[in-house]
């Protein structure tokens, strides 16, 4: 058996409602997926302050290369789509695609660890104190141990979302929160008969949490009629190397866009620093609700990634433009209501993290209320960039994109962001309207690639691997 889509072109009502029906579970898995992490703060902030401390270096490093290789493997989705919008048999193609991706998620993650374990050396480098270390190093080399099946899980959840069942990827990273917290539970403070292993135990929580979700991933698609038709855990040992290839070509432009972004969001925390500890507790808080409503403009570009790699696939160039601009007009349409939520009533957005009311919190909320207002104005921005690159590697072009990502981010963003942050009486304030900058450089120039297509050649296919004889029989 094998899966096609419909050979007419969706209107663009159709298209709307399976954007919006492919978008809204992918979106509701990110912000769940956000939910996992503060569940974890939670614990470990009542073991004490240099625990979650430590913590937090630690997963500022495991984070980022997660991330980055989630994006790597990630070039999976394009893949599949491509595979299911071609009018030819798609099951082979789409399980090899998923086999490599499975077997770079394990290699990557291996990788991953590695860098993981260089947190002792580069938090001696920037000086931090002892026991601060202590307490990171005692986390770090526990949590390292969830980065494969955590990129294992992220490649079967790209299988799953293309397939149609995008709701699997909010059911199970919901089912997900609950695991972790009782494990968090059980293994850090010793309840349920398990030992107490302090902060290392949120880590086991961790583990114990990626092993789950990597499971029910395998169990939905072992009993989904749909999903299993594809036996994509099949001949797992047998290599396909022009594919894996494929994906190494298009996911490490994502990995290195990835790695260019957080950079100049991680290096603006740093640059905030500098101007005083209410100034950063105001950039963290401000930041959090900016990262929180970007998840809606980054689940609309993962299915804008799926949507246009159908018809990339169907060579259906009409296909791929409404796909592509609805992906945009719901992602800013979305952007466009945090924004005014953020000018209109920014004091019950920072009561998701503070309470605005209590002196304590008198500095901290001054210069959060400042951010926000320039958080509004770069929200547009944003969602634009996010779901312009998703569209983009729909049509797996993610090379130029990654150049003009380190572009926009490093010269025009951080440079303006230090030029007005070091140089002006604005201070943190400059070094928001940097980030801005940035992400107006990057949504301009990803929405400019976008319109021009056809003309730069993007929507032609180079070839067709499902098309190409077999190297092997499965």
């Amino acid at each position: 058996m094998q899966h096609t889509i419909p050979l007419s072109t969706p209107s663009w009502g159709q298209e709307v409602r399976a954007t919006l029906g492919l978008a809204g579970p992918l979106a509701a898995a990110n912000l769940l997926q956000m939910l996992t992490y503060a569940i974890d703060v939670i614990f470990i902030a009542r073991l004490g302050e240099q625990e979650l401390a430590g913590s937090a270096l630690a997963v500022s490093l495991f984070g980022l290369v997660l991330w980055a290789l989630t994006g790597l493997t990630g070039a999976v989705a394009p893949l599949i789509a491509e595979a299911l919008g071609a009018r030819g048999p798609a099951v082979r193609g789409v399980r090899r695609s998923v086999r490599m991706a499975l077997w770079l998620a394990v290699i990557a993650g291996i990788f991953g660890m590695g860098v993981c374990l260089l947190l002792d050396p580069l938090m001696h480098l920037s000086g931090q104190q002892p026991a601060i270390r202590a307490r990171a190093n005692e986390y770090n080399t526990v949590i390292v141990f969830s980065m494969v099946p955590m990129l294992m899980a992220a490649v079967l959840r790209n299988f799953v979302s293309a397939l149609g069942r995008p709701i699997f990827a909010t059911a199970i990273t919901g089912l997900g929160i609950f695991v972790n917290a009782l494990a968090n539970y059980a293994f850090i403070f010793g309840n349920l008969g398990a030992p107490a292993l302090g902060l290392a135990g949120a880590a086991v929580a961790t583990i114990i949490t990626s092993l789950f979700t990597l499971g029910a991933y395998v169990a939905a698609i072992r009993f989904d009629r749909r999903l299993h038709r594809y036996h994509v855990l099949g001949r797992f040992w047998a290599p396909d190397w022009q594919r894996l290839k494929l994906i190494l070509g298009i996911g490490t432009p994502i990995a290195l866009t990835i790695t260019a972004e957080a950079g100049i969001f991680g290096g603006a925390a740093f640059m905030m620093g500098r101007f005083g500890a209410a100034e950063l507790a105001g950039h963290t808080v401000a930041l959090q609700l900016a990262a929180l409503a970007f998840q809606v403009p980054f689940g609309v570009g993962q299915a804008a990634a799926i949507r246009v790699g159908y018809f990339y696939g169907a060579r259906d160039p009409v296909g791929v433009q409404r796909a592509g601009w609805v992906a945009l007009a719901i992602g800013t349409g979305f952007m466009s209501l945090t924004a005014l939520a953020m000018l209109l009533v920014p004091e019950l957005l920072l009561t998701i993290y503070v309470d605005p009311a209590d002196p304590a919190n008198a500095l901290l909320v001054m210069f959060a209320l400042q951010y926000l207002v320039l958080a509004a104005i770069f929200q547009l921005a944003d969602g634009v960039q996010a779901v312009a690159a998703g569209a983009l590697r729909g049509l797996q072009d993610t090379r130029i994109p990654m150049w003009i990502a380190i572009f926009s981010y490093w010269v025009p963003g951080i440079g303006t962001a230090i030029g007005l942050g070091f140089f002006t009486p604005l201070e943190g304030t400059g070094v928001w309207i940097g980030l801005a900058t940035g992400l107006f450089f990057a949504a301009i120039l990803l929405i400019w690639r976008w319109n021009r297509r056809d003309a730069l050649g993007l929507t032609r296919r180079a070839g067709d691997l499902t098309a190409t004889p077999p190297l092997q029989s499965s």
